[in-house]
């Protein structure tokens, strides 16, 4: 497919910057467009700061630029479903949900009305069309270390034909010396750590204040039932942690699970925080059309882990089952499992258990 006008998705940021950068001396139409999605700051702005430095980028490339206002969406697709989730006794990734609804699902469905043939962002990843199977592929980004396919594994069919990932092949310092050259200022501007919607990385202040969640006290107990003290409320803990529980022991204890309907938090040793199988729900399929029977690929259940190989299986409900041929650690419920076969992401869905 040749694509000609192409909106970028800017965020201020120097891969958004820099996939216009490279769009531009391909020969592209290039226009910029910035997400205003916060609605809980001063005037209802949103973070005028990215807003401005995505401006300014923009304007130093000799693009047009427009902010787009999606904080309704946001606050109901994102926000709020993050605060359901962890209400479930879940642990949400809200940035899967952001790419679902918002980036790919309402900007995309925007630019296209726009008169755009495409959408095109920073992420570190590769889009590619194979003509054996007739569909289009997510692929790994050449940096490793950035890659993000993981984020991306529930791009559809149709968002993937509208969709440029122009960085993909660049590793980021080049990415940044090829801004810096071009005299762009956010050419070594820090990259963001936190979840967007919570600057401070306090997420039990944002589900108290914005989501009104309760905190309710309850048991810890151990692997057999037995009380080992009280725990603040389910949303203070997540799989795997250690820190700030509070439980004396003779060997440190680690959070195994939780259990919203009992209001439990089952405490035990690391060795326990180990599983060699998963349920998921909610898949999505890029490389095939369908999981119709087992398949082997590489897998795995948190971004900054490194995949493991694993068997997948459909259920007769639709969902899928996953078995590893080595335990993985804190397998944590509300995440992602992504598969991979080689560089190719197969698919992916939400860890329900």
């Amino acid at each position: 497919m040749a694509f000609k006008r192409v909106f970028v998705a800017m965020s201020g940021g120097v891969d958004s910057t820099g996939a216009a950068l490279l769009l531009l001396r391909q020969g592209y139409d290039v226009s910029g467009v910035t997400l205003r999605l916060r609605p809980d700051c001063p005037n209802g702005q949103g973070p005028e700061t990215e807003i401005e430095a995505a401006r300014t980028a923009a304007a130093a490339l000799g693009i047009s630029h427009t902010v787009l206002d999606l904080r309704e969406l946001f606050q109901t697709a994102v926000m709020d479903r993050f605060v359901s989730e962890y209400a479930q006794g879940r642990t949400p990734n809200p940035c899967l949900d952001c790419n679902r609804a918002i980036k790919f699902g309402a900007m995309l469905d925007w630019a296209l009305e726009q008169g755009a043939d495409a959408l095109a962002t920073g992420h570190y990843a590769n889009v590619s069309f194979d003509s054996a199977s007739g569909r289009w592929r997510l692929l790994r980004g050449r940096d490793r270390r950035k890659d993000q396919s993981y984020f991306l594994y529930q791009l559809t069919q149709h968002q993937l034909a509208h969709l440029m990932l122009p960085v993909g092949q660049y590793e980021k310092p080049a990415l940044r010396t090829l801004a810096a050259e071009a005299g762009l200022a956010n050419a070594h501007r820090a990259d963001s750590q936190d979840i967007c919607f919570i600057p401070e990385g306090d997420y039990v202040a944002f589900l108290r204040h914005h989501g009104g969640a309760e905190l309710v006290p309850g048991d810890f107990v151990d692997q057999t039932g037995r009380v080992l003290g009280r725990h603040k409320g389910l949303p203070c803990y997540t799989a795997g942690q250690r820190k700030g529980l509070g439980v004396s022991a003779d060997a440190p204890l680690y959070v195994l699970r939780k259990d919203s309907a009992a209001n439990t938090v089952t405490l035990g040793p690391d060795s326990a925080l180990y599983t060699r199988e998963l349920t998921a729900d909610r898949p999505n399929w890029i490389s095939i059309p369908a999981l119709e029977s087992p398949i082997s690929v590489t897998a795995k259940t948190r971004h900054s882990q490194r995949e493991a190989a694993a068997v997948a299986e459909p259920l007769p409900d639709g969902r899928i089952q996953v078995v590893f041929q080595e335990p993985q650690r804190a397998v944590t419920p509300g995440q992602a499992v992504v598969f991979y076969d080689g560089e190719s992401v197969v698919g992916g869905g939400t860890i329900v258990k």
